[in-house]
């Protein structure tokens, strides 16, 4: 029984063995021969020999798996099929495919707070394109980054095919936008020097508010967290926190998926104070201490990062100023754990010799090239400046026709050479803006300006304005060319046409009708000159019967033409929300070549801020000034000075001066002085609100109107005062500012005003 087992068992073993080398034989037989023939099965929009061409396998290959293998993988890499099946028959490889549709329309259903031309701008494919899934699927991912970067991270977004004939179909994205992801709180952990509110404050991210309805700051933002690390980071190595370190930043999604919450994990370490600073140069022939006057800090300040870098631009331009062009300035930092202080020494050593060879700019569509060449403070042959570097693209930027400024150095052909890449990516800069709002001196008012700021590329700025108010109508065109003959000499002109209602101050009606010409130039970094010229008719109608007598006798028409200058001195940081740094200026006119009117009239003025600690800004201001008719004329009326309102609170416009007292008009004055001082402080209030106090004291005086005299004119230079206190918010529909005074020093005549009252916006 065992023996009969065994033989079948053998039998069986030689019948399979035979089998298997029958198999491969044939194999052999098929796969060791070469193409001869390559037929294409399954095309319909396709030409055969475009898929030909497409295969890399060719007549007279080898017919094996490798050669099969590396077909299909050449096919399915071109996109254009679904699906690719070779089969060899003989000495024949026959090629199926299966043809991708072609897209015959793309489009989006249920997306109400993006277009859809903003949605199709953001994917890749487009109709008349091949479709594929690989495609669809990354566009569809592309969606949903679009989506979460507009705080929308519940969305849902399905992609639907619909098959039409002639293998086509349309392609429509299915979206549930969802509601806007806020962020719900921000908490910091391991913070003992400041607590969450200040830390918060510091960072660009918020926290939902209802205020904050207009910005989306309290949208998460993965790029935006990312740069709210290195605020913190900034903002601790400021304080002298010279060891800080960030562990953590999470965010944690709700599980409605609503809400985003925020946690920054932070190791403050030790706050240090500067012990010692030094300058250690390695230049030849070079005393280091003439650059002493470059540092911004002292031994004994608590460590600053911000003023070390300020002192290393600093020190870079003074010895830019030497002819030192090709030196590093670079700070060295020893701690002192034990006792918290720290050594800054800046060390001064000579870099290689580089010269910018080649200044390319690309992505500027419509602004012309010397736009923004002439915007660099480096040409080309110029020795390469990193501070230089820096401060061309930040000029660039400040032209505002750019979305975005990329200013990077390459390698030139040479060791000694450098190319400079500057990459811009154009915004609109036309502007139609319209206007509403309310001043206690004008009444309402509604505006309305047409404005583009780079015209046909070149730069140019041209205005078109008008203002209808309460008590004032005004119409404006403005044109300036800053670059004119391609200098740094700014030209331009301006026509206008004023109507303005003062019947409540002194009993008439002035309408100004004219234009001028204008010409400004940089003296230096911080120094400007403008020149004018000014051509204009004034007339005084309306002049009420029982006004004074002194404005009765000036109703009518006169041709002004006048020449001035404005010289200005400005260190601010900000011409908006100044919070340091000085602004001067002088101007002087003088009228009599033409016209009517025979004038030299001058005002000198200058305004300091001072920041005492944080948010907390001291302001000065002071200005003088004076008119004095020339070649025996009187100054008239509409030349002269008022004060009040806006420029001595407490009083009403053209409160104080001269006054005719039997008719209660304004007369105005040659000769004024006028001064300030008010502090800005916070009231506790989150930062971004944008709402600030104030507490002020104005002083000022008026007089002297060319030899009028009577028992009813009043006319002297007494001083006048007045304090009061204000709140101001920077709100999402304009600049509104409420002030509360009261005069201490004032006259019997003088028009007293308790409230002011200013709200203006553009949208």
């Amino acid at each position: 029984m065992v023996d009969m087992l065994r033989q079948r068992y053998l039998a069986a073993f030689f019948m399979f063995f035979a089998g298997v080398l029958l198999f491969q034989g044939t194999a052999q037989a098929q796969y060791g021969s070469r193409v001869s023939e390559i037929q294409i099965v399954g095309v319909e929009r396709i030409e055969p020999a475009t898929v030909l061409t497409y295969m890399d396998v060719r007549i007279g290959d080898p017919l094996n798996q490798e050669t099969m293998n590396r077909a299909l993988k050449s096919l399915f890499a071109t996109g254009l099929f679904a699906d690719v099946t070779l089969r060899p028959k003989g000495n024949v490889l026959e090629v199926t495919v299966v043809e991708n549709p072609v897209i015959s329309q793309i489009a989006f259903e249920g997306n109400d707070k993006i277009e859809n031309e903003d949605l199709l701008a953001e994917i890749s494919l487009r109709p008349r394109q091949v479709f594929t899934r690989t495609k669809v699927q990354a566009d569809v991912n592309r969606l949903y980054q679009v989506y979460q970067r507009n705080g929308r991270f519940s969305a849902n977004i399905e992609p639907k095919v619909i098959k039409l004939d002639q293998n086509r179909v349309n392609l429509v994205f299915e979206i549930s936008e969802g509601p806007v992801t806020e962020v719900k709180s921000i908490r910091f952990v391991g913070n003992k020097r400041f607590d969450d509110d200040k830390l918060r404050g510091e960072i660009s991210t918020k926290e939902s508010r209802w205020y904050r309805f207009l910005n989306s700051d309290d949208r998460y933002d993965p790029d935006r967290m990312a740069f709210d690390q290195e605020l913190l980071r900034r903002f601790y190595l400021s304080q002298g926190y010279a060891d800080f370190r960030l562990v953590s930043a999470v965010a944690e999604l709700s599980n409605d998926r609503e809400h985003f919450f925020l946690t920054f994990t932070i190791d403050e370490g030790e706050r240090y104070k500067v012990n010692a600073i030094g300058i250690s140069s390695g230049l030849r022939h070079f005393d280091a201490e003439v650059l002493r006057p470059s540092i911004t800090f002292e031994e004994g300040d608590w460590y600053d990062a911000n003023e070390v870098t300020e002192t290393v631009d600093a020190m870079t331009d003074a010895l830019g100023d030497m002819q030192f062009a090709f030196v590093n300035v670079r700070p060295d930092i020893k701690r002192n754990r034990a006792e918290q202080v720290l050594d800054v020494t800046f060390m001064i050593s000579e870099t290689p010799r580089v010269f910018v060879e080649q200044i390319n700019i690309r992505g500027n569509v419509r602004t012309l090239d010397k736009v923004i060449r002439r915007e660099m403070s480096l040409v080309e042959g110029d020795p390469f400046n990193r501070s230089k570097l820096a401060a061309s693209e930040q000029d660039i930027k400040d032209l505002g026709y750019f979305e975005n400024v990329t200013v990077t150095p390459m390698q030139g052909s040479a060791p000694d050479k450098t190319v400079v890449d500057v990459e811009v990516i154009e915004q609109s800069t036309g502007e139609l803006s319209l206007g509403a709002g309310f001043s206690t001196t004008e009444g309402p008012l509604a505006d309305i300006a047409l404005r583009e700021r780079n015209l046909l590329g070149k730069g140019q700025d041209l205005l078109v304005a008008g203002t209808i108010a309460g008590e004032r109508t005004e119409l404006n065109l403005a044109f300036t060319e800053p670059y004119f003959l391609d200098r740094d000499f700014s030209a331009g002109f301006d026509l206008f046409h004023i109507t303005q209602d003062l019947q409540d101050e002194s009993s008439y009606t002035q309408r100004r009708t004219g234009g001028g010409l204008r010409f400004g130039y940089p003296l230096s970094e911080h120094w400007r000159q403008v020149l004018r010229y000014r051509l204009e008719r004034n007339d005084l109608t309306d002049v009420d019967p029982d006004a004074s007598l002194y404005i009765l006798a000036q109703e009518g028409k006169r041709v002004t033409s006048a020449v001035s200058q404005r010289l200005t001195y400005d260190t601010r940081d900000s011409s908006l929300t100044t919070t340091n740094g000085t602004i001067g200026w002088l101007d002087t006119e003088v009228a009599g070549l033409g016209g009517d009117t025979q004038y030299v009239k001058g005002k000198l003025g200058v305004s300091h801020y001072i920041p005492l600690a944080d948010n907390w800004i001291f302001n000065l201001l002071g200005e003088v000034g004076a008119v004095k008719g020339t070649g025996g004329e009187d100054i008239q009326i509409n030349e002269r000075f008022f004060l009040g309102g806006g420029s001595l609170r407490g009083f009403e416009s053209a409160g104080v001066g001269p006054r005719d007292t039997s008719t209660d008009d304004s007369l105005g004055g040659n000769m004024f002085y006028r001064g300030t001082a008010e502090m800005t402080f916070p009231l506790g209030l989150p930062e971004e609100i944008g709402i600030k106090a104030h507490a002020f004291t104005d002083i000022g005086s008026l007089w002297e109107v060319d030899d009028i005299f009577g028992p009813a004119i009043e006319d002297d230079n007494s001083l006048r005062g007045a304090a009061g206190i204000g709140v101001s918010w920077r709100s999402p529909l304009g600049p509104i500012r409420v002030d509360m005074s009261a005069p201490y020093l004032s006259e019997d005549y003088d028009r007293e005003e308790t409230f002011r009252f200013n709200f203006g916006t553009r949208f």
